[in-house]
Order: C-alpha cells, then sequence, then structure tokens
C-alpha cells in the first residue's frame, strides 16, 4: 500500500565517488533496524540487550548504523585476529577452521533473542500452588552457613517445609529466571534464547544444549552461565499446570520440583516451561545428570566461585531427584523401556551406556563442584555415590565396546556412537576417566570401524546406531540416522584420549556432508541428521555447534584436575545419606504434593537427626 505523505517507512541511499586509473575507492553502506521490544504468544513482552545502550524506543536504527559504518573496520579486525591463530595452524585439516567457525551462524541465526535481563513489561498475576523454593540474593549468606554446619540437605528441607506451609494460598508466580540468583555486584548480562531447530520452536532444548554449549562457554561465557542459572531456578519450581502428550494422550504435570525441564519454554519462556510434549521428560534419564555436568564445566571455565554457590542447591536436587530411577539400589540409575533421553524415539531399558555413563561422570562432577563451595559431607558423599555406580557402568564392557543397555533385547549389542559421552565431558571437564583409557579408546576405535567407515567409506559422519554385523541398527529411525552434532562430539571425545587423526576423520564427513562442493547443500543450515542416503531431517539445528567440543578438546582451558580419593565407606556417611534420603524422598512423592505428605517426610528426618 502507498506510505502516507511525510512518513518515515524508508529512504534510498546513494553514494557518488570519483575512481582515478588503477586505483580503488570504498563506499561503506550500513542496513539497520531497531525492533526493541519481543512480544511472545503468552503474551508477555521483553526488552533487547541493545536497548540498554541505544534506549528503547524504534528509531534507535539510526545509531545503530551510524556505530557501524564508524567502527565496522574495527569490528572486522578483530574478527580476523581472533580467527588467524586457527586459520593457519598447519596441524589442522583444511577443512576444520572453515566449518568451526561457520557453524556458529547458528548462534546469530537460530531464532536468537537476548533480553536485558529485566522482568517483562507486563505486571505479572497470581497463580494458585505454584512454587518455587529457589532463593533469593538476599538468602546466600544464610544458606552458604547453612551449607558448612548442617549440609546442603537441611537447607534445602528448610525451604521445603517453609513453601509449602503456604500451599493452601494462591503464591505469587515463581519462574525460571536465573537473575533471582545473581548476587551482590554480579552484572546481569541478561537473558538468552535461542530455538533447538528451525523446524523445533522450543528455546534452549537442554538435552541438545549440551552439546552446543561448548560454543557459548567459549566465546560467550557470561550467557552460558545465564542460561545455567535460569535452568537451576527451573529444578526449583513446581508447576502442577498440565499439558497433554503425544504419545498416549494422557495429561502430564507441566514441571515437577527437583527435575531440569526439556525446554525453557516458547509461548511463554521462563514462566511456561517445557513446550516439548511428546513424552513427559521428567522421567527422562539424561536431562539432571546433564545439567550437573555443564554445570561444573562453566564454573571450572570460568572459576566463578558466586556462580557456584548459587546453583549448588539445584544441583544437589538435581542429584537427588535421579534417585528414584535407581530401582535396585545398586548406586546406577536405569532406563525405563521408552526413550527416555534426547534420542526421543530410541528406546533403552536398564543400565544404559548413554545415560548411565552421564550418571557416573555427574555424580564425580557433583562431588568436586560441593568441595569447592566448602560442602565437605556432600562432596565425600557424592564420591562414595560415583564410585558405586562406575563399577555397575563397567559391566556393559563387553571386550571391544559398551553395550548399549543390559536389558537382553535384540538392539542391546548395538554400537551406540554416543556410547561414551559421559567419558568425554569428564575429560572436558578435568574429571578422572570413568572408564579405563584402553577401553575408551578401544570402544572409539569400535565406533570409528563400524559406525563411521561403513557407512559410505567414512564421507557421511558416525550413524547412531551400527549392529555388531556391520549394518545399521534400524530398530528406530534416530539409531539408523547420522546426527551432525553427535558426530563432532564423538570427534571431540576422540581427541580427549589421543585420537586426534581418528576424530578429524570421523568429523570430516559432516563436512562431506553439509559443507562441501561435493555435499548436498545444507551449508548454512546444518541438518540435525540424514540416513545413509543423505536425506535431512530438521534443518538449521543447534547441536552442530558442538563442533566448538572439538576445539575446547584441542585446545582445553586451564581447569583444576580431579584428583582419586581414597574408597569411602557409606557407613562413615550416615548423617549425609539420611538427609540425601530425605530430599529424594520429598521429591518422589505424588506430583500433587500435600502439606501433609512433606511434613511427615520433614518430621522423619529431624527425629533421625536428634536420635542419630
Amino acid at each position: 500500500m502507498p506510505s502516507e505523505p511525510g512518513s518515515l517507512v524508508g529512504a534510498a541511499v546513494a553514494a557518488s565517488l570519483t575512481i582515478p586509473a588503477d586505483d580503488v575507492r570504498s563506499a561503506t553502506f550500513s542496513l539497520a533496524w531497531a525492533c526493541p521490544e519481543i512480544n511472545f504468544g503468552g503474551g508477555k513482552t521483553y526488552q533487547r540487550r541493545y536497548t540498554k545502550f541505544y534506549g528503547t524506543m524504534g528509531h534507535a536504527a539510526a545509531k545503530i548504523a551510524h556505530d557501524a559504518i564508524q567502527e565496522h573496520t574495527q569490528w572486522e579486525s578483530q574478527i580476523e585476529e581472533w580467527q588467524k591463530p586457527i586459520i593457519e595452524d598447519k596441524r589442522l585439516p583444511e577443512w576444520y577452521p572453515i566449518t568451526l567457525f561457520n557453524e556458529l551462524y547458528y548462534l546469530n541465526a537460530g531464532g536468537t533473542i537476548w533480553t536485558d535481563g529485566l522482568p517483562p513489561v507486563q505486571s505479572v498475576s497470581t497463580i494458585g500452588k505454584r512454587f518455587s523454593i529457589e532463593r533469593s540474593s538476599s538468602d546466600v549468606e544464610r544458606s552458604a552457613h547453612l551449607t558448612h554446619s548442617d549440609g546442603t540437605a537441611v537447607s534445602i528441607l528448610e525451604r521445603m517445609g517453609s513453601v509449602f506451609e503456604e500451599l493452601h494460598t494462591p503464591v505469587s508466580v515463581n519462574a525460571a529466571i536465573g537473575t533471582n540468583l545473581l548476587q551482590k555486584g554480579e552484572e546481569n548480562i541478561g537473558q538468552f534464547l535461542y530455538l533447538e531447530g528451525i523446524e523445533y520452536h522450543m528455546c534452549n532444548t537442554y538435552d541438545v544444549h549440551f552439546y552446543a554449549s561448548f560454543a557459548l562457554a567459549m566465546l560467550f561465557p557470561k550467557l552460558e552461565l545465564s542460561i545455567q542459572r535460569d535452568y537451576a531456578a527451573a529444578v526449583m519450581m513446581h508447576d502442577p499446570s498440565k499439558r497433554k502428550l503425544l504419545d498416549d494422550g494422557m495429561s502430564a504435570t507441566r514441571n515437577v520440583l527437583g527435575a531440569l525441564p526439556h525446554d525453557i519454554g516458547m509461548d511463554d519462556p521462563w514462566f511456561e516451561v517445557n513446550y516439548y510434549c511428546l513424552y513427559n521428560t521428567d522421567r527422562w534419564k539424561d536431562l539432571n545428570p546433564k545439567f550437573v555436568l555443564q554445570v561444573y564445566r562453566d564454573f571450572v571455565a570460568t572459576g566463578d566461585k558466586k556462580f557456584a554457590e548459587a546453583v549448588w542447591p539445584s544441583v544437589y536436587m538435581a542429584i537427588a531427584f535421579m534417585d528414584q530411577f535407581d530401582k535396585d539400589g545398586d548406586g546406577m540409575i536405569e532406563n525405563d523401556g521408552f526413550p527416555d533421553q534426547t534420542y526421543d524415539v530410541w528406546s533403552v531399558s536398564g543400565v544404559s551406556a548413554y545415560c548411565g555413563g552421564l550418571w557416573v561422570a555427574a555424580l564425580q562432577a557433583a562431588s568436586a563442584l560441593a568441595r569447592e563451595v566448602g560442602d565437605k559431607g556432600s562432596e565425600d558423599y557424592f564420591w562414595c555415590k560415583f564410585q558405586k555406580a562406575k563399577e555397575v557402568y563397567q559391566k556393559l564392557w563387553n571386550g571391544s565396546y559398551f553395550n548399549y543397555d543390559n536389558s537382553g533385547s535384540a538392539e542391546s549389542s548395538s554400537i551406540q556412537a554416543d556410547q561414551l559421552a559421559g567419558q568425554w565431558y569428564a575429560r572436558a571437564c578435568g574429571l578422572l576417566p570413568i572408564v579405563d583409557e584402553e577401553k575408551a579408546k578401544t570402544a572409539l576405535e569400535t565406533v570409528f570401524n563400524f559406525n563411521v567407515m561403513k557407512i559410505k567409506d567414512g564421507r557421511r559422519g558416525a550413524v547412531n546406531g551400527m549392529r555388531p554385523s556391520g549394518e545399521p541398527d534400524s530398530s528406530s529411525l534416530q539409531s539408523r540416522e547420522i546426527w551432525s552434532g553427535v558426530t563432532y562430539a564423538v570427534a571431540a571425545a576422540m581427541i580427549h584420549e589421543d585420537m586426534a587423526d581418528t576424530g578429524f576423520k570421523t568429523a570430516a564427513g559432516v563436512y562431506e556432508t553439509v559443507w562441501s562442493e561435493d555435499g548436498f547443500g545444507y551449508a548454512f543450515q546444518t541438518p540435525e541428521g540424514w540416513n545413509t542416503e543423505g536425506r535431512y531431517r530438521a534443518l538449521g539445528y543447534m547441536r552442530p555447534l558442538a563442533i566448538w567440543a572439538m576445539q575446547w578438546a584441542l585446545n582445553p582451558p586451564k581447569i583444576p584436575k580431579q584428583e582419586v580419593k581414597p574408597k569411602l565407606e557409606a557407613d562413615s556417611l550416615s548423617r549425609q545419606h539420611a538427609g540425601f534420603q530425605a530430599v529424594a524422598r520429598l521429591l518422589k512423592l505424588p506430583k500433587e504434593k500435600d502439606a501433609r505428605s512433606v511434613f511427615q517426610v520433614l518430621f522423619d528426618y529431624t527425629c533421625k537427626r536428634v536420635t542419630g
């Protein structure tokens, strides 16, 4: 439609130059726009991060364009200076630096939102029964004292008790707003969202962010910590509102206290988490361990002690919530016979290589983080649990690799490319390996020889599942797919095990498929995965950012190394065990928790402390 006379809807820009013969002249143009508000489907509005520097009015575009014209040459030179050492490193394959930097497109093009870190513009109403036991910044000193004296469990239980006393009345809406965990003097860098994929509209999908997060941890560590604070707040939040599941048509609680949500939401991020609705992710086995591992990795990478202290209660609760999945009390969690992890159409039962390894590594990470925040009791207790779970995990070893699971099904002996995800993260965090080094190398060599080299001579990446016969595991769509991000992660695991050449050969298959001139034309929209013939699924996806896990492995930050501790006996940790079990018991109560049941647990634990 024609614009109204005098309205400012567009402009024409021209530059005139006189160019002498055999000379060069440059004309710089800058295109900018200002959209200061972010409006979500749920009705809330936020301000973008740049409004802190350019104001909240829409006419800031001219100032943004002006600054770009003035400073773009400096920006470009800084980018070139940052990239130069990697581009000129002759030890690296020619394709690697190109792919490493190009995969970063997704941090910008992945539906990215960066807020100013302030609450939504609208006032927030109250909703009955939704609650959070998250501590505010004013509680930090008191909680730290409890951690040192009576233990983290006591601090958590006291907070639970005070909240449940008021459950009969509506309480203010609590949300996964991690800025509430910032302590005095810490910078509010804002909150960051990016989509799982262009076709999968969920923000900060956590099981996938586990792979992609190395890019943020290395390049934008404050944004990475911001995401982790949001999830730490979500672990402390309970929202009994219902969502319908596509798997069975039943309803499930939106967010359960102690369970890490699958994502931070979509229509109403932070306030209405778990937009994902295929399965009930409260029963997933990889989310909580992935939270513990990422928190520890981000702490050792940044050295941010205040961050560690703020999220430690959430880490403790995330471990305690998982206790219900150790059905036989051997220290190891078991999968429940449905796709209860990131491979969400690939079923797994009993002890599994993927989730079991993540659990073992997470227990060690929890022990290490407890040491950093001064919780000696939890440090020893989680170390004891780590040793116990590690022994069980070794039983999956068959001499060549770790079995997919121990259920005895037809697929139990499948070779999973991602079987050593726990070992990979332990190495990346400076923790002790969760399996013997020789076993790790042998397993990864098996993955390379079967999952990589038996598919198009290694020119497609690593297929997720491979049968010992040399044929892809056809039990599900995902088991016979090649996932680009997982291939990068497997390559990173190989680099950590001093198998760099093998790692580069593995990851080269992704380059050949996505970026090379002879590939399938997926550049700048790297899919989640493809099948052995190259037919893709989910263009433009978060997980391929995992190529930065390879860079992390090649040039790891200076992080403290975990040391071997003497074997600890569970009997000597009876007090910590009692507190842990009390928290775990509370988290296992029916989803619609009633105050009577809660106080019974609190009463029982208090009696044990008094008489113990």
